[in-house]
């Protein structure tokens, strides 16, 4: 199995990385415009295999999509970050026009791949991606939802003081500060329900923590988190390589499902070797779908953007 990804930068080479420790892929291809960088990641992690194990062939290339051809997966990362008080939204006009030729290069080479977009605005980027590219409304999924789902369990596992490993906890909605929706209700510890746990002030807090997750990592960090976006990149594709049907909250395209439809957002699905196999229609309360429509509409917004653009 064949996997590219493009860009290199914190986030694409640390996916990189993960795929080929954990051998899920038998070639990886690094792909990024600056000269060399590509390159240089893909030989550094080369050196690593005899110490690791893996035996995963990692190469680089800068701009040469040839090189991608064939490819399973594709993951899309180019883009600038963020930085600190920037918005995931304010970068729309600078990540659309990449986002979109970087799509139509891949499937000169790839024409059945399937394509995970990360750059963001995730939810716009990805319907930019399925509109511009017409391919399946199955091969286009945007990787958000794995994200915020792996931060809100991290937050319920610091609160519970439990292993993140037996939380079970899902983010839907749009990936943004302010459009994310953590489902408290259905959050659990091995079955229990983690509202029967702790108190309804800290619940809401995880919630609030959760949402504002990247916004805090990007003003630690001065820029955008990497560790766990990649991770939550190399866990989607491995579930797509190996056809596990893991149910991942991803940004797919709706028609109809969640009474929403002409939108890419965050939903449950089952994620298998054809892509978005199947979406799961959760029995939301009434107060979480006035949430979801919320941040359908939201989405919407940012989405007549890419008309300006």
């Amino acid at each position: 199995m064949k996997v590219t990804i493009v860009g290199a930068g914190n986030v694409g080479s640390t996916c990189a990385d993960v795929i080929a420790s954990q051998s899920i892929a038998s070639e990886v291809v690094l792909l990024d415009i600056k000269e060399g960088f590509a390159e240089g990641k893909a030989l550094d992690m080369m050196q690593t295999a005899t110490t690791l194990g893996f035996g995963t062939k990692i190469v680089g290339t800068t701009g040469d999509y040839s090189i991608t051809a064939n490819s399973d997966v594709v993951v899309i990362t180019s883009g600038i970050p963020r930085k600190p008080g920037m918005t995931r939204e304010e970068l729309i006009g600078i990540n659309a026009g990449i986002v979109k030729e970087v799509s139509q290069n891949i499937l000169k080479y790839s024409s059945d791949t399937i394509i995970v977009v990360v750059s963001n605005p995730m939810d716009t980027m990805t319907y930019l991606t399925l509109n511009s590219t017409g391919l399946p409304k199955n091969r286009v999924i945007g990787m958000g939802g794995a994200l915020d789902s792996s931060r809100f369990k991290t937050y319920l596992s610091l609160s519970l003081e439990r292993p993140a490993n037996d939380i079970h906890g899902m983010v839907i909605g749009g990936h943004g500060d302010t459009t994310m929706i953590p489902l408290t209700r259905l959050a659990c510890y091995n079955g229990i329900p983690i509202s029967t746990l702790i108190s309804k002030e800290k619940l809401d807090k995880v919630a609030q923590d959760t949402m504002v997750g990247g916004a805090t990592l990007t003003k630690l960090l001065g820029t955008s988190a990497w560790y766990a976006p990649g991770a939550s990149v190399a866990y989607l594709v491995s579930s797509i390589l190996n056809d596990q049907k893991r149910i991942i909250p991803c940004s797919v395209y709706l028609d109809g499902e969640y009474n929403q439809d002409d939108i890419c957002i965050g939903v449950p699905c089952v994620i298998g070797k054809n892509g978005c196999e199947k979406i799961i229609n959760l029995d939301l309360n009434d107060d979480e779908m006035m949430k979801f429509s919320q941040s359908a509409e939201a989405v919407r917004r940012m989405n007549l953007a890419l008309k300006s653009n």
